[in-house]
């Protein structure tokens, strides 16, 4: 059980470590490239990644057809919306701070889910999520030369990331982590077409690596935090998780001599604090839903 354990913890890590690094991929090719163009190519390369390993999955489960069409597309909507606005918050806000926006998703998942679902949150989850907005509001410092429109984008990408988890629950009852994995992979790409060739420009060729880099390294997370939830228990795991922003703080500085200040290291440490007691109360009642795609 211990080894288990450790395997888990050491799955989870690295894929949070790969997610950091996906991030910072994208922020490097932010300012480069339309906004439209980096979300399409980034679902294209991570459905390509997953094909695979899709293909393995649905030999011991092969129907993939669905019932619940309208959920998938809106999984999808959302899924892909939380992407749009998290890109845009990469390229103007430090990584760090983008990455924790957009990781605020379970201050907002117990409300949604209680307004869509039914599920009624726990009180005792009331204080952590006040101390949550309190650390939101740290970051984005509004009137002390706050972080304007990539900072409402970041925290818009939480609420609609958070609102992509809610329509999982909805449909896990019927729907398989395959085949939601798999709808959410080619609705993406597919729904990211049309406003990428709107704006389109062809990468150069360094643009053609990085972008192949943050589709494969972010499929590469997505596998391994799949591996780590198989491991070891999911309260566990969620908790390992926020060390991706631990991970987007270092790759920062390193690259980018990004340095917190005060009030954003404040605002930091209770979101994460809020976040991380919001889920382990919630996943105390009922286990979560299948992960999605990222």
């Amino acid at each position: 059980m211990k080894d288990e354990l450790r395997r888990g913890a050491a799955f989870a890590m690295a894929g949070a470590a790969s997610f950091a690094v996906m991030s910072a991929l994208i922020k490097q090719v932010g300012p480069e490239l339309p906004n439209p163009v980096i979300v399409f190519f980034r679902n294209l390369f991570a459905l390509l990644a997953l094909l695979p390993w899709l293909g393995m999955l649905t030999r011991s489960r092969p129907s993939l057809t669905t019932r619940r069409p309208g959920m998938h597309l809106l999984r999808a909507a959302t899924g892909l919306g939380a992407m749009y606005c998290f890109f845009y918050a990469l390229s103007d806000l430090p990584l760090a701070s983008a990455v924790l926006l957009n990781y605020s998703q379970p201050l907002f998942l117990p409300f949604i889910a209680w307004a869509w679902i039914g599920e009624r949150p726990p009180t005792r989850i009331y204080p952590a999520v006040l101390i949550g907005f309190l650390g939101v509001i740290l970051i984005l410092k509004p009137g002390l030369g706050w972080a304007g429109p990539a900072g409402l984008a970041g925290l818009a990408a939480g609420v609609l990331a958070a609102t992509s988890m809610a329509a999982i629950r909805r449909m896990a009852d019927t729907e398989p982590t395959v085949r939601i994995v798999l709808y959410f992979s080619v609705l993406g790409t597919v729904l990211s077409l049309l406003p990428a060739l709107a704006v389109w420009q062809t990468p150069t060729r360094d643009q053609w690596v990085t972008l192949l880099g943050a589709g494969s390294v972010g499929t590469a997370g997505q596998l391994l935090l799949t591996q780590a939830y198989s491991l070891a228990p999911a309260a566990h795991i969620g908790s390992l998780i926020y060390t991706t922003v631990l991970f987007a703080a270092l790759i920062g500085w390193a690259l980018w001599n990004e340095t917190p200040d005060l009030l954003s290291l404040l605002g930091g440490l209770a979101v994460i604090a809020a976040a991380l007691i919001v889920v382990v109360t919630r996943r105390s009642r009922r286990p979560d839903a299948p992960a999605g795609n990222r």
